[in-house]
């Protein structure tokens, strides 16, 4: 009688340490196929302008940590967007200070042009992302996710 209790007990145990697949593990699972796919591209032919990022990691990082699109306003990001591009395109013109590994080519955004919500959204989470990782500061200050 002892050791059909001990029995039952360790029955009980192994069929309690299969857990089901939840959502965060499903959710798991895509955000690995995402980190797959480090290329993110954001087009539109009516401006006739690409951007093409290739980042190992900001792809997962962009659905996985940053803030979810309508988080911050368009406006917020159009400003803050225009203050990184200013202090990246001092930084490639400036190799002998900065690593131009890192700061390979100018970025040409255009304050007064309207790139629509996801081009600003993409871009502000880019230099996010790009601080964090590498350990830069833009424009003075601490990023925030």
């Amino acid at each position: 009688m002892k050791n059909l209790i001990y029995y039952l007990l360790l029955s009980v145990f192994i069929f309690n340490c299969n857990t089901p697949k939840t959502v965060s593990t499903v959710k798991n699972e895509r955000l690995e196929n995402v980190k797959d796919n480090d290329t993110v591209t954001i087009a539109n032919d009516d401006l006739e302008y690409e951007i093409i990022i290739i980042e190992p990691g900001f792809n997962f990082w962009l659905n996985s940590t940053a803030r979810p699109e309508g988080f911050y306003s368009q406006e917020y990001m159009e400003v803050r967007n225009n203050q990184y591009v200013i202090a990246w395109n001092q930084r490639v013109l400036q190799p002998q200070l900065y690593d131009p590994n890192l700061y390979e080519l100018q970025i040409d955004y255009q304050p007064q042009i309207d790139y629509g919500y996801e081009v600003n959204y993409k871009l502000y989470n880019y230099f996010i992302y790009f601080q964090i990782r590498y350990n830069q500061r833009l424009a003075g200050w601490v990023p925030r996710i």
